[in-house]
């Protein structure tokens, strides 16, 4: 793994996580990031979540032999898609783009051990420092449990099982396994969900300036 794609045959691509606990509005967020990036002259593509898509598809830590062998399958998957989706944003013919995960490797690392992250990481030859730097920004969205519990819910994602204090912990740990990424953006979560939107918009913003002014 290597980080950030910069110039290849003159075009700029940035690789980004959209992170988070759960219920935190990274799916409502992609349509302002969408917006966000366009106003700067940037395409945006979007790579999925990928627990998502297992568990939707039956395939999930509880029907797995074991949760490593669940998520041996997770980490395959999902780098298979980032690969795909650079290699699909080298072959279109916009000159800036942004491709936007939805969840990058480390979000993982909280659902196991260390011990078995870095035996995973270390079967597939990665290290931990190189994969969290393969991205080029992480922005972090708070959960809702975090400060406005009556929104938080169950109900729009069939893989979240969380509870308020299960989503507060996720949310923790997640921040923790990104820390050290020298682009790292923690989003607060805010009693207005457009007020968080603006505090995402701003950052990305950030990101972009800061990108063009190296």
């Amino acid at each position: 793994m290597s980080r950030g794609e910069g110039t290849v045959n003159e075009k700029l691509i940035y690789k980004v996580v959209i992170t988070g606990g759960p219920c935190a509005g990274k799916t409502t967020a992609l349509a302002y990031i969408k917006d966000a990036l366009e106003e700067k002259g940037y395409t945006p593509i979007f790579c999925p979540e990928t627990a998502t898509e297992l568990i939707s598809g039956g395939v999930a830590p509880w029907t797995c032999i074991t949760n490593v062998d669940y998520q041996f399958c997770q980490l395959r998957l999902q780098y298979a898609k980032e690969q795909i989706f650079i290699e699909a944003a080298n072959r279109m013919p916009q000159k800036k783009m942004v491709i936007i995960f939805d969840r990058g490797f480390l979000d993982n690392k909280v659902y196991m051990t260390d011990e078995e992250f870095a035996m995973l990481l270390d079967g597939m030859e990665f290290s931990e420092e190189k994969t969290r730097n393969w991205y080029d920004a992480v922005f972090h969205l708070e959960t809702a449990a975090k400060g406005e519990e009556d929104a938080y819910t169950l109900s729009n994602n069939g893989a979240r099982i969380e509870t308020l204090e299960q989503a507060r912990e996720l949310d923790d740990k997640l921040i923790k396994a990104w820390k050290g990424h020298p682009h790292h953006r923690i989003i607060d979560h805010e009693q207005d969900f457009e007020v968080k939107m603006e505090h995402l918009t701003r950052e990305l913003h950030s990101f972009i300036d800061e990108k063009e002014n190296v």
